[in-house]
Parts: structure tokens; C-alpha cells; sequence
């Protein structure tokens, strides 16, 4: 897999995210989740990173996503997690009284690197999540 830069190309690496609600409270439901994509998208490209499949349940999201070997993985992340908790509680006021002193994200989060893994595999177990 490829990602092209300034009509540069240079490989890909892979990664499976999953970030969980702080203490597990269950918030997440489809338009959440749909929102959270939303700025996920919104700010990737910053980062030179590209969602590649998102699936959530109602206290996590898993996330796989592909970026070049450059790129500044924890400083997306960080960003992501800031923007994405501020705008949620933002656009649903509602969510804050559910949340732990207003955290929305846990403060860790589990990132792995696909290595050899075939991409198909881990899409379908991305897929499969919440059922």
C-alpha cells in the first residue's frame, strides 16, 4: 500500500487504534460515532494519515489507519483526542453529565502496527467489533 505526497510515493504503515471512553462509560452510539469519524477525516491529512475502516462500540472505537513512516503518530493522536473530545461535548451537551469530570477519552490508548498482518484480515475483525 502506497500514500502519495507532493506526487511522491513512499510505503505505508498500518495501525489498529483503539481509544476507549474514560472509565468505559457507554456515550457512543451511531451519530457520535459518525461525528467522531467526521474529525478523524477532518484532520488526517495534516498528519499525513488515511482512515482506512472504523468501527465502534459504546465505550470504544477501533480505528485502522495507514500513514507514512514520518508521520508524527502520538502528535495526531493527541490532537485527535483533544478536538474530537471538545467538539463532542460541544455539539451534545447532554454527553457531559455522563462522563467522568468531563473526560471524555481515557488518557492511554492501544496502538498496533499491522506489520505482515493481510489488511483484508484486520479489516474484517475491525467489521466484526460490537456485534
Amino acid at each position: 500500500m502506497e500514500l502519495r505526497n507532493n506526487n511522491h510515493s513512499v510505503f505505508a504503515i498500518h495501525f489498529h487504534l483503539i481509544l476507549v471512553v474514560k472509565y468505559r462509560r457507554k456515550v457512543i452510539n451511531d451519530e457520535i460515532s459518525e461525528r467522531l469519524k467526521e474529525i478523524f477525516r477532518s484532520i488526517e491529512g495534516n498528519y499525513n494519515i488515511a482512515l482506512e475502516e472504523w468501527n465502534f462500540d459504546l465505550d470504544h472505537v477501533h480505528i485502522l489507519f495507514r500513514s507514512e513512516p514520518n508521520s508524527n503518530i502520538s502528535k495526531f493522536i493527541n490532537a485527535y483526542k483533544s478536538a474530537s473530545s471538545r467538539l463532542i461535548k460541544k455539539e451534545y451537551p447532554s454527553i457531559k453529565s455522563r462522563l467522568y469530570k468531563e473526560a471524555f477519552w481515557s488518557q492511554s490508548f492501544c496502538l498496533i502496527s499491522t506489520g505482515g498482518a493481510n489488511i483484508e484480515t484486520i479489516k474484517k475483525y475491525i467489521e466484526s467489533q460490537g456485534e
